[in-house]
């Protein structure tokens, strides 16, 4: 009689082993094919807002002409083809591009060039005026990065029409795991920071933030009123950010419902406060959670409809014809030496991830202190300069405001800033900041060691406003007004002048 109490077989435990990992690190292919849609949507989004201001961010008659990108950031800088050419027509050439390239990688057409082509352009963008960026930026560039070694067009593209084998279910390998550490590094390191603030831990940042006008949309200024309910959002966006880690451990429904639960306050997020596309960035990277059992339940049901629907339409030949045939022996002849570098290229693929994964988990170890970083021989390596630390420790408990007061050549008095007469009371929101980049820039601004770059923007504010009137700006005056926020008491305002610049001289 054998013992039912013997260990199991070795292979027994492997195979049970690799089969939780699978479950904690895999990816289902029909996750990563939302997941290439929705990067795709916000491609197109993020450069339709950023079109907004093409020439002002983009160009050298806006704040950052080339040349003065250069000496500030010249290392950076040799990352961006937008450096090329300070024209406006070249920047909307090089915008349209990166559009068709995110329309490509929405409908999975050439999905991996598409992708490939669309990281390097938005690395050169964001090289191209590093004042704007924001929190969201840097999460889109690592998404698309590690996307690079999935199989994003596996499913629900233009690729998998064309394409005649069965697709995977899911995606097990070191890159599945990269992305899925990389968004919980984003969640877990901003925890450090959060727990680091007394604002946070006491439940009074969420308040202060709201508080403040250039922050603040749509529900904001609603929910604002209701301190005890911002008290529990605050708490309860700590406990998500600090129990993010077991993004990685719950399987089944239990995943399911803390993605929901960092879904829903991102939504929030977007519904409350002015902070670019940072929370749809954020949704977009939870998809990769959701188990098989999410797809299987509303997706494939939509997709199955879908199916039924073009095959009425006739519609399921003309799909067809997308399939590759034999083609003739020269195209054969390319087709085996590209899947040659194909296979070279995945040999290589997971040394590359294995290598990339230990970079960011030591590098996101120093940001928040518990690995002190090398000496780099009088580099400066700052990780915790550049890491996910928003709102923390120290949420802001202040507004602030920019006035340009400005003479005209006749000595009238007006605005500069504004393009109006001069300003006397605090304006409201979409004339503080036209969007949430202008408030990264000229937040960034007020504590610039270079003033050039405030000279710079006065000289835009000169060139902008003798563009639009007739008669000229004679000077013009950059301050800003900060008022702290007092919930028991009054709200005094301090101007801070930074430069009175001549329109005229330059000087």
């Amino acid at each position: 009689m054998s013992d039912s109490r013997s260990p199991p077989p070795a292979a027994s435990v492997r195979a049970r082993l690799a089969a939780a990992l699978t479950a904690r690190f895999g990816i289902d292919t029909r996750a990563l094919a939302a997941f290439r849609i929705s990067l795709g949507l916000l491609l197109v989004a993020d450069l339709a807002l950023r079109a907004r201001y093409l020439e002002a961010f983009y160009t050298d008659a806006g704040v950052l002409p080339r040349a003065l990108l250069y000496d500030l950031y010249p290392t950076l800088s040799q990352l961006s083809v937008h450096t090329l050419s300070g024209s406006l027509w070249v920047q909307a050439l090089l915008f349209l591009f990166a559009g068709l390239c995110g329309l490509a990688l929405l409908l999975g057409y050439h999905t991996r060039t598409a992708l490939l082509l669309s990281f390097l352009l938005l690395v050169s963008l964001h090289a191209r005026n590093p004042g704007v960026l924001n929190g969201g930026d840097s999460v889109l560039r690592r998404l698309l990065f590690w996307g690079l070694f999935l199989p994003l067009g596996e499913r629900w593209s233009v690729d998998a029409l064309r394409r005649v084998e069965t697709p995977r279910e899911r995606a097990a390998s070191l890159a599945s795991a990269a992305l899925l550490v990389q968004v919980v590094l984003v969640y877990a390191v901003n925890a450090v920071f959060k727990l680091r603030g007394d604002l946070w831990l006491d439940g009074e940042a969420v308040r202060y933030v709201l508080s403040l006008q250039q922050f603040t949309i749509l529900l904001g200024d609603t929910l604002a009123q209701f301190p005890a309910l911002l008290h529990a959002f605050n708490l309860l966006w700590l406990g998500l950010v600090v129990a993010s880690p077991l993004l990685l451990v719950l399987t089944g429904r239990l995943r399911t419902l803390l993605v929901l639960a960092f879904a829903g306050m991102h939504v929030g997020m977007l519904l409350t406060m002015r902070i670019g596309l940072f929370p749809l960035v954020s949704v977009t990277a939870l998809l990769v959670f959701l188990p098989p059992a999410v797809w299987d339940r509303s997706v494939d049901r939509f997709s199955g409809s879908v199916e039924r629907a073009a095959g009425r339409l006739g519609l399921a030949p003309r799909l067809a014809r997308l399939r590759p045939d034999s083609g003739s022996a020269s195209e054969q002849t390319a087709g085996s030496r590209l899947a040659t570098i194909r296979r070279w290229c995945g040999r290589a693929a997971p040394a590359v991830v294995a290598v990339l994964l230990a970079a960011i988990l030591v590098w996101n170890a120093m940001a928040v202190g518990l690995v002190s970083p090398p000496d780099d021989g009088g580099l400066t390596l700052n990780p915790s300069g550049n890491t996910w630390n928003m709102f923390a420790p120290h949420p802001p408990t202040a507004d602030w405001w920019y006035v340009a007061p400005g003479e005209l050549q006749s000595g009238e008095r007006v605005d500069a800033y504004y393009l109006s007469p001069p300003v006397e009371d605090r304006p409201d929101t979409m004339e503080m900041y036209p969007s949430s980049r202008w408030r990264k820039y000229m937040g960034d601004l007020r504590y610039a060691d270079d003033d050039r770059l405030q000279r710079e923007f006065a000289e835009y504010l000169c060139s902008r406003w003798n563009r639009a009137h007739d008669e000229k700006l004679a000077t013009v005056t950059l301050s800003y007004v900060s008022q702290p926020t007092r919930f028991d008491g009054p709200e005094p305002t301090e101007r801070h002048e930074l430069l009175t610049y001549n329109c005229s001289t330059g000087a």
